[in-house]
This record gives structure tokens, sequence and C-alpha cells, in this order.
């Protein structure tokens, strides 16, 4: 008997009244969701029963967060261990209620209301609302207009709000969980240990996965559940959107030409090619490789099985990244999207329809798919890959021997994954678009047990481990030599972006951009060290002129395979200024005015800064529409042809 009453005093204790509280907020956007696609079927066409419940389980990631963020001063109140009698005191009682129904509140209630909005946007609500309508003065009545309207979504609204508040627990301690019937040890030693425990798991809550290898959830995870960017919209909540995008931060469009202009200097919109135009590689399986951190710095002396591979390849003497972080690498190899102010896919605009070298040759009958040895869902590789075309994503969950050969810390060694690639790749329909994301040459900087005093120290930590990379790189290719498909392949070759750095001319602000892009596909491609200026976005358009793909698409960059490059620049943007690099300069742009410029050919430490009006004004113009481009395509969701 004593048992039971213990058991039911529970029932009531602030822990147990937290989770219930933050469970029925869930439930209650779960429930938002259906009526939301109840409402507006027409939004989310072929929709099957089995991916409707997948979008739901994803969303619960995205409110678990949500919730969470909005209640963080109410669970901080009701789980801190404090004296039994503050906690229970009415007063204390009213101010964590209110802490918990008002933010939560507001959130169901924008969620509802963006139910309607998303219409015109296509996008949940992000904080860039609050700056394109800061000067219209008419919105309270937009509002009230729009209630009458779809009173069907107010009277919902209405609902779930008066749910909320009815089924709101409050807690208290019953008799034999106090610390009048306890040693007050006991009580204060038990409650310390739950806030722990309970702050622990809404850190996780919070970031949306708890590890070295997993960044804050943000909007672009989305996509790891949809099969269409337009289903973010329910996967996703406009809190959760209005917070992350705060943290991302918003882009204003500058205007420095009409439109119009814009398009005649820099346009990222490619035009169908002539059917008469023929292609050295078409229906050839493409293979894009994403070495991490392989610094053009390293080449010649930490990479002597990509060295020769070079010496076989079409390369160029300046190439570049267009960031300084993983995350940067995707879009812009495989989307032709740069990093531009920001990461794309933790900006506010990372739901937006994208397409890719995957999506492109996929409607051409390619079979595509991407590895990433990480964990599933690490760094948002997964979700971005779903975004923009792939089939199918290998990762760790996929790799049959994860337990024995993860290195602990990020992902599988790069030696046995790069097999696992190479092994997959030949079961695969042909012809193939593949890409893989190295992980080993990545801090901590370790190397399999086995090759310990095996790979010679450098003058970084990095470079050990770089030669490790470089050696499951000989691994992978003597495999793939072996295979049917291997003549009729296109391989390229590029990093995700530089690391550890010694020398003066790449300790700068160009020599931290430099890394390795080449071509290789024997018997059709002759070795050729080119002096185009060229980066990451230039690959996709380069691979689509190769295959021989013949209809529109969207990229920032231009073909260098083919011909030569229209435009002979590269652009990226080193905070906080934006940079272009032409024949010979290096030009810094600060948004307004140049800043800086180098001749890097004579200068390249950079030591010697030029007059800014050595920078011809057609390298200003370009940058200018190129960055005009970027932000208006951002904001108004146009990173595809139409």
């Amino acid at each position: 008997m004593g048992y039971g009453l213990r058991v039911i005093g529970y029932g009531r204790h602030p822990w147990v009244c937290a989770a219930w509280n933050v469970l029925l907020v869930m439930a209650l956007y779960t429930l938002s969701r259906l009526f939301f696609y109840f409402i507006s079927p027409d939004l989310f066409p072929d929709m099957t029963g089995a991916h409707l419940w997948e979008l739901l389980k994803g969303g619960m990631r995205f409110d678990l967060t949500a919730v969470l963020y909005l209640s963080a001063a109410y669970l901080l109140l009701t789980l801190l261990p404090l004296p039994a009698a503050w906690r229970e005191n009415t007063v204390y009682q009213r101010v964590a209620k209110y802490l918990f129904l008002i933010p939560n509140l507001l959130g169901l209630a924008v969620n509802c209301i963006d139910m309607v909005y998303v219409r015109f946007t296509d996008r949940r609500t992000t904080i860039t609302f609050f700056s394109e309508f800061e000067n219209d003065h008419n919105l309270l009545s937009v509002f009230l207009q729009g209630a009458t309207q779809y009173w069907y979504v107010t009277l919902f609204a209405l609902l779930i709000m008066t749910a909320l508040v009815l089924l709101f627990r409050s807690s208290g301690f019953s008799r034999n969980l106090s610390p009048v019937t306890h040693n007050p040890w006991y009580y204060y030693v038990r409650e310390t240990l739950i806030f722990c425990v309970s702050a622990y798991f809404i850190v996780i809550g919070i970031r949306g996965g708890f590890g070295r290898y997993t960044r804050p959830i943000t909007m672009s995870n989305a996509l790891q559940y949809t099969n269409r960017p337009q289903e973010t919209l329910l996967v996703l909540n406009t809190p959760f959107c209005l917070m992350r995008s705060t943290e991302g931060g918003t882009y204003v469009e500058p205007h420095y030409f009409t439109q119009e202009e814009t398009a005649t200097i820099m346009t990222p919109l490619h035009e169908a090619k002539g059917e008469g135009q023929k292609a050295k590689g078409k229906g050839y399986n493409v293979v894009v490789l994403i070495l991490e951190s392989f610094s053009e710095e390293y080449i010649g002396k930490y990479t002597p099985f990509l060295d020769s591979l070079l010496a076989q390849s079409v390369r160029w003497e300046y190439s570049f990244a267009s960031g300084r972080k993983s995350i940067d690498a995707m879009p812009s190899v495989l989307s032709s999207i740069p990093m531009l102010i920001a990461p794309y896919v933790v900006t506010p605009y990372s739901t937006n329809a994208v397409s890719s070298i995957a999506d492109c040759l996929r409607r051409e009958g390619y079979s595509t798919a991407f590895f990433h040895g990480a964990p599933n869902g690490s760094m948002g590789f997964q979700a971005y890959a779903r975004s923009a075309g792939f089939q199918k994503y290998y990762g760790m969950d996929e790799y049959p021997y994860a337990k024995r050969d993860y290195d602990g810390t990020w992902a599988i060694w790069d030696e046995e994954f790069l097999q696992f690639y190479a092994q997959t790749m030949s079961t695969m329909p042909e012809p193939f678009m593949t890409a893989v994301f190295t992980a080993s040459s990545h801090h901590p900087f370790r190397v399999p047990a086995r090759y310990e005093g095996v790979f010679a120290e450098g003058t970084h930590p990095i470079h050990r481990c770089v030669r490790y990379s470089d050696h499951a790189l000989r691994q992978f290719f003597a495999y793939v030599q072996t295979q049917p498909w291997f003549s009729h392949t296109l391989f390229v070759l590029t990093a995700d972006h530089t690391n550890q750095l010694s020398e003066p001319e790449y300790t700068n602000a160009l020599g931290l951009y430099r890394v390795p892009i080449a071509f290789y596909c024997p018997g059709v491609l002759l070795a050729d060290m080119r002096t185009d200026i060229v980066s990451q976005p230039d690959i996709m358009p380069s691979v689509l002129a190769f295959t021989g793909y013949e209809k529109p698409f969207f990229a920032f960059g231009e073909d260098i395979l083919t011909q030569p490059k229209e435009h002979n620049f590269a652009v990226c943007y080193n905070h906080p200024v934006f940079q272009i690099v032409s024949d010979s300069l290096l030009v810094q742009f600060d948004g307004q005015e140049v800043t800086a410029v180098y001749n890097y050919r004579t200068d390249p430490r950079l030591q010697t800064p030029l007059p800014a009006d050595e920078a011809s004004e057609e390298t200003v113009r370009y940058l200018k529409a190129y960055i005009q481009q970027y932000i208006h395509r951002m904001i108004t969701n146009q990173l595809t042809y139409e």
C-alpha cells in the first residue's frame, strides 16, 4: 500500500508535470500538422500514408527543439532543486505556469497563422518577415481580414490553445515525496540529480542530437525527410524557423543594378545547348571525390598518390574553395551554390529548391548516390543530399562493419569506407553519378592503430592524416581500376576547404581558399595544367557539359572543362569582405567600395596593396552582379532553372 501511494505521489512531481506539459504541446503541433495537410492537400501531391508518417515523425525533432526553447524559463523554475515550500508556493506556481503558457500559446498561434501565409511564400515564416514588412502599417487589418476569411484556421487555433490551457498540469509534492517525510538531504540529492539529468537531455533536445559529429539542428535538416523542398512546410514549425533564422541572419538585396542589367553582366541561368554539340563523355559515369581538408599547400608534399593522379588530369594552377567549412562544400561542389556571406545550409533560405549534378543527371537516366562515413545526419549532409536529388544515401548506418571500423570520433576510417564506396558503385546500374566526402583527415588527426609509425609526421598534426587518406585514395583507385566501368567514368577531385597551413603564400586571404580541382578520365582527357581562374561552383556546369547534358540548368559557375571560361573570375567571401580573383589581381570589396587590391602573381604573400583604382571596372561590375544575383535569388527562392 505504501509503495502504491509513493508511485501515485510521483504523478504531480515537477519532473513528471514538466514532461507532460512538453509532450502536450508537441502533440498539439503534430495535430496542427495533420490539420494543415487536411486543409492544403494541393500543396503536397502524391502523398502516401507512409510518407506522411515519415514527415510527422521528422517534425517531432523540430517541435521538441521549439518547445524546449519556448519553455526554458518554465523548466528552470520547475526543476531547480529549491525547497519544496518555495516550489509549491502559489505565486511561484503561477509565475511558472505563465512562463510556460504565454510563449507556447504564442508559438501555436503563429504556427497556425502560417498555415495561411505559406501559400503565398512557399516557405515557413522566418525573421525576414520583419524586415520585409517593416514599413507596412496595415498588417493588423490584413491579419484581421485573414482571420475572418480563413475562419476554420482561426477556430482550430482557438481550440488547440484552449486545450493547452485546460490540460496544463501544475506540479507539487505529495507527503511521501517532501523533505518533511524524509531526511532533507535525501530530497535535495534526489532533486539535484533529477535537475542535472533533465538539463542534459534538454540540451540534447535543443541541439537535435548530441555528439562531436552533430551540429545544432537547423531548417535544412528538414530536407532529410522530404521528397521535395515544399514538404518542409509540413516538417517544420514556425517558432523553430523564427528562432533559427534569428541565429543565421538574413540578407538585404543591394540593388547595384536593375534586374535586367544584372542579368546582362552575370546570370546563373544556363540555357539549353544545341543538339549538334558533341560531348566527349556522353553517358559516362561521374564520381566526385571531396577530400576532407586537402589544401593546395599539401600537394607535392604529403600526397604522393594524389600527385600521380593529378599528373594525368586536367587541373588548374589557381583553383579555389568557396568557403572554410565542410558544410560549405556540398552546395558549392554539387549544386554550384557558393558560400557567400553565410553557409547556405544554416541560412533562413536553406529550404529553397535546389538542383545539382545528381538532380540533372538523374533526369537523364543516371542512378545517383551520396556517401559519407559519419553517423547518418552528421553535418546535415544526408538532408542536403536528399534535397539535391540524390536517390540514395550511404552513411554509417549502411556500412556493415561500423563498430569495427569507426574511428571513435567522426566516421568510418577512409580506407575501409572508400573500399565500401567502390564496391557499392560496382553494384549500381550504369550510368551512375556518385559523390563521397572523406573524413579521416580531420581533427583530432588520428590514424588507425595499425598505421602508427607508418606515415611520417609533418610540420602540423594533420599532415600524417593526409598521408593516410592519400594512401586510402590509392587503395580506392587500385580497386576501381579493375572494374569494367572504370574506362568510361569521369572522376572529379577536390577538397572541401583548407586546414592547417604553414607557407606565407597560403596563410593569407587568397591562400586560405586554395584547394585542388581536377578532372581525371584516362583515355579521354589528356593531362593539362590550365591557367583559367576556377572555383568549386565551376564543377557542376563542367560535368554537365562533359556528359552532354543539353537541358537548361542553374549554376553560379561556368563550364571550365570543354571550353574557355567566359568570365575568368573566382568569387568567395572572406568575412567581412567579398573577394574576386582575376587573372592577376585579388580584389576585396566591402559591399560598397573596393577596400584592397593585390597582384598575387608578383606579390604571393599579399604584402603590398595596390591603389583601389587598379581594380578594373569589369571586375567590380561582375562582382556586384554576382552578389546581387546571389542575394536576390536566395530571398526569392530562385535557385533552380524555371
